[in-house]
């Protein structure tokens, strides 16, 4: 008499369903939301004129009014918050499900995915609340003496608008992602 083992349990788990279109657009979009940002405040140490504020302005800030510190600066916080958005095409692509063979140590195993709701879900709330917050906060408050937008003002507005976007649709894909790992169990 033979006896045959179960299977065992990850081949008894369903595969993941596929991302629905919607998601995978909608993180498209996360991940592409901070490069406005990113090109003004480029354009802002290089010296390009940009409305709201004047490059000595800004460098103002930094030690001996370096550009080289200060475009450094830009730089660092632009590759932070285009890394932090492309993380979400992880929630609809397949190193979402299993990290990537070259990732050391890491590669390979699948992806915990209560780990990553939560991640992505603590995330959306930060983004969102920072930059509602920060946007909507700064017009608002603005010290404005005349009630017009300068040309300035709009093109402020319409390269850190879409940050406004990043928060939300991070929220709805890790929504998705959950859905989709649920299913599955």
């Amino acid at each position: 008499m033979t006896t045959t083992d179960p299977a065992p349990p990850e081949s008894r788990v369903s595969p993941v369903p596929p991302p629905p279109r919607w998601a995978v657009r909608a993180a498209h979009v996360a991940a592409w939301s901070t490069v406005p940002s990113g090109v003004w405040r480029v354009a802002l140490v290089l010296g390009v004129p940009v409305g709201v504020m004047e490059r000595e302005e800004f460098l103002a800030a930094f030690p001996h009014n370096s550009p080289l510190i200060g475009l450094a600066y830009v730089l660092v916080i632009g590759a932070v918050a285009e890394a932090a958005s492309y993380l979400t095409l992880g929630l609809v692509r397949p190193w979402g499900e299993m990290v990537p063979r070259w990732i050391p140590l890491l590669g390979g195993r699948p992806v915990d995915h209560r780990i990553a709701v939560v991640a992505a879900s603590l995330g959306a709330f930060a983004v969102t609340f920072l930059w509602w917050v920060l946007f909507l906060g700064g017009l608002l408050n603005s010290p404005s003496p005349d009630p017009g937008f300068s040309g300035g003002e709009a093109l402020f507005a319409a390269a850190y608008a879409p940050l406004l976007l990043w928060g939300p649709l991070l929220a709805a894909v890790t929504w998705s992602y959950h859905r989709r790992h649920k299913a599955c169990r």
